[in-house]
């Protein structure tokens, strides 16, 4: 079954270069676009996609509002955040209100349809270049909050979570750690249950408010 996916952007261009891009994949289909954040609710409820791409900054509704209005009316939507290096503020709210992935505007199509089907997949799409812009706002920011559950996490799951929060995958921590992949999806579950986060992306925006990242 291919992914259904909507695009919303402020500049058509952007759309037809997206769009272009992932129709070269048999199993993406593009169902619909959208040129703001009220448009894009709107068109949503109607085509219902399986995942958006979404501009982080739009006139109107930027992407911090329009992320949290999809995941109001369609919470199973799953969210890919396009950005550029100086928009961290927008970025680190659109984390906060729900998204499950962040790819800078200068991907290329190979890392662009594979964040497509990771995302749909159920997967935190992430880099470290992203991460660690968003890590260096929180940090100026002073946006530091309680530990909210983390102080329950062994050393070796705070080792984990450190090494999410630099945007490794599993396979990357198992490497990294010398360890079997089934022992890191295990210990990413339990941080995952342990937190009360829904998915990875949440966890690691947790760590970033407390100040543990």
């Amino acid at each position: 079954m291919s992914v259904r996916v909507m695009l919303v952007d402020d500049h058509a261009s952007m759309r037809a270069g997206l769009s272009m891009v992932l129709a070269s994949d048999p199993e993406i289909d593009v169902v619909a676009e959208a040129g703001n954040g009220a448009e894009a609710v709107r068109v949503a409820r109607e085509r219902r996609p399986d995942l958006v791409f979404l501009d982080v900054e739009m006139p109107g509704w930027n992407g911090v509002r329009t992320t949290a209005e999809l995941l109001r009316v369609l919470p199973e939507v799953r969210i890919l955040v396009l950005t550029m290096f100086d928009l961290d503020e927008y970025v680190a709210g659109a984390m906060q209100a729900g998204a499950h992935g962040f790819l800078l505007k200068t991907a290329d199509a190979r890392e662009l349809i594979a964040a497509v089907h990771a995302c749909a997949a159920g997967e935190a799409v992430l880099t470290p270049e992203v991460l660690s812009r968003v890590a260096a706002h929180f940090v100026r920011s002073h946006s530091v909050r309680p530990r909210e559950g983390l102080d329950r996490l062994t050393e070796r799951e705070r080792e984990v979570l450190a090494l999410m929060c630099q945007g490794l995958s599993n396979g990357e921590i198992a490497a990294r750690l010398v360890v079997e992949l089934a022992t890191v999806k295990s210990h990413v579950a339990h941080i995952l249950q342990k937190l009360a986060a829904r998915d990875r992306l949440q966890a690691v925006v947790m760590a970033y408010r407390a100040g543990l990242a």
